[in-house]
């Protein structure tokens, strides 16, 4: 089975980034390619693989057969379902629920602080101050993840212990917002989005959204 990983510019595709963690962290072999968004390549992309019109998007080559898989949350039981011992979702019941429903809710929710705060991994904002809403939204992610650690699902960096997993590569995007704006977190909230925006594939993703020349002018705003 080969895949391709169809992505917005990675200098601000929040969703891409779960895309990319999703085969890139869990070591799938896989070809991509960089659609930039808001542009007339954009339109010939959603036309030419229809009814996807998203990133990020899959492409998949199963023999003879193509077939497409959009939205990251697909991208993620797809991928589990091809390879379980990958480490998509972690091991036990009770974590691989908790990890699911975070990723469901992240996937759902938290609509002040992506229309607040849109990811932008090649600036450092000073003195954006988040309004009550994305507040509220930064104060239940907070309140998840220690959520997540007062279980006793796993010890180590990441939510669910030494290793990356679905979950952290959802939260990832929001790891990357918390950095752009400087938003002032709990200890151990801070040191969770350190080590997400460490890790190699993060960094690989990073490095090259910062390499892109395509602008979208309505998040380049400067309030410094």
């Amino acid at each position: 089975m080969q895949y391709k990983l169809f992505m917005g510019n990675q200098a601000y595709s929040s969703w891409s980034l779960r895309g990319w963690l999703l085969l890139k962290a869990f070591g799938f072999d896989f070809e991509y390619e960089v659609v930039p968004l808001f542009s007339p390549e954009w339109e010939r992309f959603k036309a030419a693989h229809f009814p996807a019109a998203t990133v990020p998007t899959l492409q998949v080559y199963d023999d003879s057969a193509r077939f497409f898989v959009w939205d990251s949350l697909a991208i993620a039981e797809f991928l589990h379902e091809q390879d379980p011992g990958a480490g998509i979702w972690p091991d036990g019941l009770q974590a691989r629920a908790a990890a699911r429903t975070l990723c469901a809710e992240m996937h759902s929710s938290f609509f002040a602080l992506r229309a607040n705060m849109p990811m932008n991994v090649r600036r450092e904002f000073r003195t954006v101050t988040p309004d009550a809403e994305t507040r509220a939204d930064i104060d239940r992610i907070e309140d998840l993840w220690a959520w997540v650690r007062s279980t006793g699902t796993g010890a180590g960096p990441y939510l669910f212990g030494e290793r990356l997993c679905a979950a952290d590569a959802f939260f990832a995007p929001v790891a990357s917002r918390f950095r752009t704006y400087r938003v002032a977190l709990r200890p151990e909230s801070q040191g969770y989005v350190d080590a997400l925006l460490e890790h190699p594939a993060t960094l690989e993703f990073y490095a090259a959204g910062r390499r892109e020349s395509w602008i979208i002018e309505k998040v380049e705003f400067d309030q410094a």
